[in-house]
């Protein structure tokens, strides 16, 4: 069995959109997903898709490579889990509280948990979340 990881959409974005100083921290996980099974909550085509809008908003890219970016995240083999909306609730609420997370970074660490998956995130208070809650982070090797 494949070792399963959350991808945070920071992770991703970084990865998709080339940029220097995040691309370089972007590319062990890349490499890792070669052989881990890649888990990400409902919101994160949502959030991807709104990072993608502001940045052709703030003209640092164009709608070609808009368009590029949503091709090249279509073919990635990630699962996008539909689960977590029932959690809400009951689980991602308590969690985002407790650890003073915005809702949808709770969602990332509510799935982290439920999947007994690792975490993949650059948000410094996500990944302390994570650790706080037993979840194994995401570390080059």
């Amino acid at each position: 069995m494949s070792t399963r990881l959350v991808l945070d959409a920071s992770v991703v974005l970084g990865w998709i959109l080339g940029e220097p100083e995040v691309f370089e921290r972007c590319k062990p996980v890349m490499i890792a997903l070669k052989s881990a099974h890649a888990l990400v909550p409902a919101i994160w085509q949502a959030e991807v898709a709104n990072a993608l809008v502001v940045k052709e908003r703030q003209k640092r890219i164009d709608e070609a490579d808009l368009r590029r970016c949503l091709k090249h995240i279509r073919e990635l083999a990630i699962e996008v889990d539909l689960e977590a909306g029932r959690e809400v609730f009951d689980r991602v609420v308590p969690l985002a509280r407790r650890h003073q997370l915005s809702v949808y970074d709770a969602c990332y660490l509510e799935l982290a948990l439920r999947a007994k998956a690792g975490l993949a995130s650059f948000d410094k208070a996500l990944c302390a979340a994570g650790k706080r809650e037993g979840v194994r982070l995401f570390e080059e090797s």
